[in-house]
């Protein structure tokens, strides 16, 4: 199983990104997707999730009301807008896949994770 994520730079504050997170050998309809983030010196850091099974979303206090996650089961791939940003955005992105099709936001709760995303969120 292989999660790729991707579309991660260096932006000014008030900018959009959308990130994408690629995966490979992975029953990705039966998966839930999420994202987290880990800025340096503190922990990993749940931003976003969608169910695998009735496409629920939820959102991270942080980036409430300024991202979106959708997922493309055809194409085996999530994506994470993220709006208006600010410097306080500034992290690696993981993106990660959870068994679970109820709502988790901890990392235990996922089984396979991508190598993260550089997001540079400049003032």
């Amino acid at each position: 199983v292989q999660l790729q994520a991707s579309g991660g730079g260096l932006v000014q504050a008030g900018d959009s990104l959308r990130l994408s997170c690629a995966t490979s050998g992975l029953r990705f309809s039966v998966y839930s997707m999420g994202w987290f983030r880990q800025a340096p010196g503190k922990e990993r850091e749940f931003v976003s999730f969608v169910s695998y099974r009735d496409g629920r979303k939820y959102y991270g206090d942080s980036v409430k009301g300024r991202s979106t996650i959708a997922r493309d089961n055809a194409k085996s791939t999530v994506t994470l807008q993220l709006d208006t940003l600010k410097p306080e955005d500034t992290a690696v992105y993981y993106c990660a896949a959870s068994p679970y099709a109820y709502r988790v936001t901890t990392t235990r709760e996922f089984d396979y994770w991508g190598q993260g995303t550089q997001v540079t969120v400049s003032s």
